[in-house]
């Protein structure tokens, strides 16, 4: 039951990050851009303002109990998003082109496969059921 729960919170972190990072298209083209960008043309308050979904994808991550390392690596993309996107132009180019949320998603959805594959992997034999006498494989009985 866990499992569904953590993919529906992944479902949603990405849903977010492709409404802040692609929900937009430019016409004949295959650039991509999100209301993060669109956000961000707003000088000083746009850019503070995008930091929230921003924020609630490494929340989802936290809550999901993802390691401390994969946590400062999402705040470090959504930092150098932020940084960058300060700069008049410079930063709105970067914006189309980085794409933090996306990443972020992507390191979340990563981490839960890797967590329930972990899960569902089968377990090596406990040393106290071989000290009990009983044998989980017959291939692993000496001949």
């Amino acid at each position: 039951m866990a499992r569904n729960t953590d993919l529906r919170h992944v479902e949603r972190a990405e849903s977010i990050a492709r409404r802040m990072d692609s929900a937009f298209r430019l016409p004949f083209t295959r650039i991509t851009f999100g209301w993060d960008s669109l956000i961000g043309l707003v000088p000083g308050v746009g850019d503070a303002l995008a930091l929230a979904p921003s924020l609630y994808i490494v929340k989802s991550a936290r809550d999901l109990r993802a390691p401390r390392r994969l946590q400062r690596r999402m705040l470090a993309n959504i930092g150098a998003d932020w940084v960058i996107g300060l700069i008049p132009l410079i930063g709105d180019v970067f914006d189309i082109g980085f794409k933090a949320n996306l990443r972020n998603a992507a390191l979340l959805r990563a981490h839960v496969e890797a967590q329930q594959a972990a899960e569902q992997a089968p377990r090596p034999p406990s040393s106290l059921s071989l000290a009990a006498g009983t044998v989980p494989d017959a291939s692993m009985t000496p001949a």
